[in-house]
């Protein structure tokens, strides 16, 4: 049931009642921190790549404090050397307390997975607080977990609405923040939408963007990466591109409008695409690769660790994505972004960043990139609170909440 490597617990899912020995495998992994039996406990759960930028400045920042003893459990919904591990390297996150390693399924079973086994963990080391951040579908599980045990928990990055529904994050948006008892939001907008529906004050607290915390920590060792020499780049000449959403790589008809775009794009500067699983696997299933392979200049690499991937956006002259993480990054770095859906759940990377919603239309893509290419992107600015310090403001909160 239990192996032990390099300090990490790793559970196998599907053997019975694993109650008794998670008990066991916990009381060895997880002695009596040195800090004293006294010093309350915050437990983090972290499950995606999304994920790892956002809870290693708040681990950094309660270590770095003293006060606080925190524990780290990664539920393994994305797992493998690509898509996790590197990530923690990257970003001097220490290797998880435990892994639950749940792996992919549907969005039923990957959360029922990742609830059966918190349960059990919970239950065999009760924590003084929960951590969780994002809007995956691990953050989701174990909001409704701590809940139903009656553990408080805080969500960071409380508060994010794209009022789309048909979007699985954000349902468990609104799951999560309707249960959580600290709501740690990133900009304006999120209080408003948290305010807009009845959610106390008490429990809301501004601390900035906590994701920014780790591009500031990051970006000058990751400019210091070959990686532009490397793909014969040159800075500020080339864009790049992330696509992982269903909605516009499940669609063949969408991916085939966007494939289009790219290729309108690198007719003028090379577009880098680090290819996501997901847009592959439908690339290979629908016949896409003759399309693929006569776009001009797409140079399409395998998914980068954090530091090299920032390395690229940092010194990008345009951005085009799915992502919500990548419209926050670019407003931070000050880099032109096109998010290629109908909608944003990060509204001030509009208002005030470098973001424009453009949608699938190949047509509105094409002439809001030739805008940029053309050095009329947009110039924005730096919200308020996405100074690289919203790590030390959430310890700040969680202190505060476990001293009462």
């Amino acid at each position: 049931m239990q192996k032990e490597q390099a300090g990490v617990f790793l559970l196998d899912l599907g053997t019975g009642n694993l109650a008794g020995r998670v008990i066991s495998v916990l009381r060895t992994a997880w002695p009596v921190d040195s800090l004293g039996p006294q010093v309350k406990t915050v437990l983090h759960i972290v499950g995606a790549r999304p994920n790892f930028m956002k809870v290693a400045p708040i681990h950094r920042a309660i270590r770095g404090r003293g006060r606080l003893s925190q524990r780290l459990v990664h539920t393994g919904q994305h797992y493998d050397a690509q898509m996790s591990d590197v990530f923690f390297e990257d970003l001097g996150l220490p290797p998880p307390d435990l892994h639950l390693g749940v792996g992919s399924g549907s969005h039923a079973e990957q959360t029922g997975k990742v609830m059966v086994e918190l349960e059990r963990v919970f239950a065999a080391d009760r924590p003084d607080l929960v951590s969780v951040v994002g809007d995956v579908n691990s953050t989701v599980a174990a909001a409704m977990v701590a809940a139903k045990a009656c553990i408080p928990f805080a969500h960071v990055e409380a508060g994010l609405r794209s009022f789309d529904r048909a979007m699985p994050e954000e349902v468990n948006r609104v799951v999560t923040d309707r249960l959580a008892d600290l709501l740690l939001t990133p900009s304006r907008d999120a209080d408003e939408n948290l305010a807009r529906e009845g959610t106390d004050p008490k429990r809301v607290h501004r601390v900035g963007n906590v994701m920014i915390d780790s591009l500031f920590a990051s970006r000058e060792r990751a400019l210091a990466l070959p990686t532009l020499a490397r793909l014969g780049l040159t800075a500020g000449r080339f864009a790049v591109c992330t696509l992982h959403r269903p909605s516009n790589v499940d669609d063949p008809k969408v991916l085939k409008g966007l494939l289009e775009a790219l290729d309108f794009v690198s007719a003028q500067v090379p577009v880098v695409f680090p290819v996501h699983p997901r847009t592959r696997k439908t690339m290979a299933a629908e016949g896409l690769a003759p399309l693929v392979a006569a776009l001009k200049d797409v140079r399409r690499v395998e998914p980068m660790g954090y530091l090299e991937f920032l390395s690229l956006t940092a010194q990008a002259m345009l951005i085009l994505t799915d992502s919500g993480g990548l419209q926050e990054e670019s407003t931070a770095l000050g880099v032109p972004c096109l998010t290629l859906r109908e909608n944003t759940e990060r509204p001030v990377t509009v208002d005030e960043g470098t973001n424009l919603v453009v949608g699938t239309d190949p047509a509105r893509i094409k002439a809001e990139a030739a805008k940029i290419l053309a050095g009329k992107g947009k110039a924005g600015r730096v919200p308020e609170l996405w100074d690289g310090r919203a790590a030390e403001r959430i310890a700040e909160v969680y202190e505060q909440f476990l001293e009462t």
